[in-house]
């Protein structure tokens, strides 16, 4: 089988990743096979009683073949169905041995294996990609030690304090049981019912509502940890500890009305999107980064280092990046790997450890007991995509699908008849052994006061908004309580709303044609004790010190490169083949991919008579689907696209959703024929980029140069200011 192309100067071993999957089966050249290695003659007819006669009960191959066919399909995952996965390999930067005895961290010329998975969290697995959802970050690092599974989001934080919760969060945003409508949607009654009875959902549903919930792709989406754990080292020292993935792509997102044409354009959109990256030898990268927080500062933060329900602003304590994650090698079979791999928060290795955080612990119960039904019983560890590459030695035996084959009598511990074996490992022999923290506290269903804050984070998350940012999660609320038949549910979500910001409820309201309630009754006594004290369970109303965080704003990230961008260009026969090759050439330099799209499929002929291949019709292509657009000259070609409604309307949806425009002089009719021909620039030569990022010039080289840097800003979101282009 040919390797997997990489990158010139690549470092990655992809042979020595692949060799850790010993059960991989390639069936090239060898005769069909039973599932017991016999030799099958006939695989198109049963074995029947005659010609026409009845089919024979003892046809082993049918049955056999039948019988596997019916149990192909295991239940899927309850939260996180839809997903896409990959391999590749994890470097740290420099030792990390002063806060963690974990090795993986502590050698900088060692690379460890990982498989890594991302996801939607509500839908199943054939809903779409584009949804207006969390997504999940889940990595697996097959260390020496054992396997660690950072099971993280692109959100760092949560809906829910506590575990309990969890069952009634997710029933709620499934589709309801009456009717099981809608699909992997939170925009209905159900799920805005149940939150706006839990107001320490509300940083969360800041979060979701912005464009974070709409990734441009999983390689430019941050993940995180969502917890805080702790790091611990070979003197018993222990930190707290927040975990991050910074995208080397920067953070990007689509447009909420883009997302929903990609959805019934292409709903493998993000699944493609990885696949083909890594194909191209694009590999997707991120930093690992930690925040550190020493055990004696716990209580110095204004918030409760424990509640999922809250961040550590960057700006409080910085992200020290650690190392670097690379993706370089797609699976091999999706059932085998994707859909069997089995993540668990509480695989850790020595040197990293848990807190109290309560949905934490809950968690730590439940992906186990997920695994058990889901993967078939407790050997779900034997599956290949699941087994640790350090060796595995334990008196556990047997059970549904054992695949080991355990030697000898002694199957207990301790044991003479077994030598003793297998032996404890000591602390110092890489034994892990739980941070030993001191507990002096009476059983109680309680919250922590310093849980009770559920509005400072919020306002924090939508003060750092930029203008655009805000504007769309305005559009996003009013998109998702408009689709909630019940005014009470409306409007104590306005009521919450006015706690985070009074603009931002007023803005949604004006949108539902309500009035925003002073006070309503109840909002949170669906989360209180019958024999509590109500205002105990009140939350707290305060300002934070912190106005403003820079991390939590997109409109921050990289905006310096075009690696990966796909570019659409948009032509017909008589094209300008001397302009097409060199803006292609250009944008190809700097790692974009181009693709010809034309009002037919095969080839379309230059005005010199040479032959350019298409590689979408119109009738195949969206502009939704790609980057940004680039209409060449060419009389003929021009001519063309002129009278095409389709590659009108292209360019029109494009503008729209605020991409990166950019065209021949001689093209610049077709440009006339759009919705914003107004706003087209004059060729000056020059500096034809507006802010609006078009760009129009009859010199290609410099209309290279300004199309790479328009492209490379993302998204123009200053022509939705009129708020006459909805995003």
């Amino acid at each position: 089988m040919p390797p997997k192309k990489t990158k010139k100067g690549s470092s990655l071993n992809t042979e020595k990743i692949q060799s850790l999957s010993p059960h991989t089966e390639q069936s090239l050249n060898e005769f069909m096979t039973t599932n017991h290695g016999v030799r099958i003659n006939d695989d198109q007819n049963s074995l029947k009683a005659g010609t026409r006669g009845g089919t024979l009960l003892e046809d082993f191959i049918l049955r056999e073949k039948i019988t596997h066919f019916d149990h192909e399909r295991i239940p899927e995952r309850i939260v996180h169905a839809r997903g896409s996965a990959a391999h590749g390999v994890f470097k740290v930067y420099e030792s990390m041995e002063k806060y963690t005895k974990a090795k993986f961290l502590q050698d900088p010329t060692k690379e460890t294996p990982v498989f890594v998975r991302f996801s939607t969290v509500a839908g199943s697995r054939g809903s779409t990609d584009l949804a207006r959802d969390v997504r999940g970050f889940a990595v697996k690092f097959y260390t020496e030690e054992g396997n660690f599974d950072l099971v993280g989001n692109n959100i760092p934080v949560f809906f829910i304090q506590d575990a309990i919760k969890f069952p009634d969060l997710v029933h709620a945003v499934k589709p309801e049981p009456d009717n099981e409508i809608p699909q992997a949607a939170s925009a209905h009654d159900t799920f805005w019912d149940f939150i706006s009875l839990m107001p320490e959902s509300m940083h969360m549903i800041m979060w979701v509502m912005s464009d974070r919930a709409i990734p441009r792709s999983y390689r430019m989406m941050e993940g995180f940890g969502v917890h805080t754990f702790r790091f611990v080292n070979d003197k018993n020292q222990a930190h707290f500890v927040k975990f991050h993935w910074k995208p080397l792509l920067g953070v990007h997102s689509v447009a909420w009305d883009e997302a929903q044409n990609i959805s019934g354009k292409d709903p493998d959109f993000h699944r493609r999107d990885l696949w083909e990256a890594i194909e191209n030898g694009d590999f997707p990268e991120w930093e690992f980064g930690v925040q550190i927080v020493p055990e004696k500062d716990e209580h110095k933060f204004e918030f409760d280092l424990l509640d999922p329900t809250k961040i550590i602003p960057e700006e409080i304590v910085p992200v020290q990046r650690i190392g670097r994650l690379t993706l370089n090698r797609n699976p091999d079979n999706f059932f085998a790997e994707t859909e069997q791999v089995a993540f668990h928060v509480g695989h850790v290795v020595s040197g990293i450890d848990f807190t109290n955080d309560p949905l934490l612990q809950g968690r730590l119960f439940s992906y186990t007991d997920t695994q058990l039904i889901r993967l078939g019983g407790p050997n779900f560890h034997e599956i290949p995509i699941n087994r640790p590459i350090s060796p595995v030695h334990n008196n556990q035996r047997d059970g549904h699908m054992r695949q080991t084959i355990n030697k000898g009598k002694s199957s207990y511990n301790p044991n003479t008849l077994g030598g003793g074996c297998p032996f404890q490992a000591k602390a110092m022999e890489g034994g892990f052994a739980s941070f030993t923290e001191r507990i002096d506290a009476k059983k109680i269903r309680e919250r922590s006061p310093s849980f009770l804050d559920h509005f400072s984070q919020a306002r924090l998350f939508y003060n750092s908004q930029s203008e655009p940012e805000k504007n769309h999660l305005v559009d996003a609320l009013r998109f998702e309580l408009g689709k909630v038949e019940t005014v009470s549910i409306r409007e104590r979500m306005l009521f919450l709303l006015s706690n985070v910001d009074n603009g931002l409820a007023s803005e949604v309201a004006r949108g539902l044609g309500i009035s925003v309630p002073k006070k309503v009754d109840g909002f949170v006594n669906q989360s209180i004790p019958a024999d509590a004290n109500p205002k105990a369970y009140q939350p707290i109303k305060k300002e934070g010190t912190l106005h403003k965080s820079a991390a939590l704003s997109m409109a921050n990230t990289i905006k310096d490169t075009i690696r990966t961008r796909k570019i659409a260009i948009l032509a017909a026969d008589g094209v300008n083949l001397d302009s097409l090759k060199k803006v292609q050439a250009a944008l190809k330099s700097e790692g974009a991919i181009t693709e010809v799209i034309a009002p037919h499929l095969g080839v379309i002929e230059s005005e010199s008579g040479e032959e350019v291949p298409v590689k979408r019709s119109f009738l195949t292509a969206a502009s939704v689907l790609y980057d940004a657009v680039y209409v060449p000259g060419g009389t003929n070609s021009v001519a063309s696209l002129k009278a095409e409604a389709n590659a009108i309307h292209f360019l029109n949806e494009a503008f729209k959703h605020c991409k990166a425009i950019a065209a021949d002089e001689s093209a610049r009719e077709v440009l006339d024929a759009t919705y914003f021909a107004s706003k087209l620039p004059e060729d000056d030569g020059d500096d034809a980029v507006l802010s609006e990022g078009v760009v129009i010039n009859s010199n290609v080289k410099k209309l290279c140069s300004q199309f790479v840097k328009a492209i490379a800003t993302h998204r123009f979101w200053e022509r939705e200011k009129p708020r006459q282009v909805p995003a």
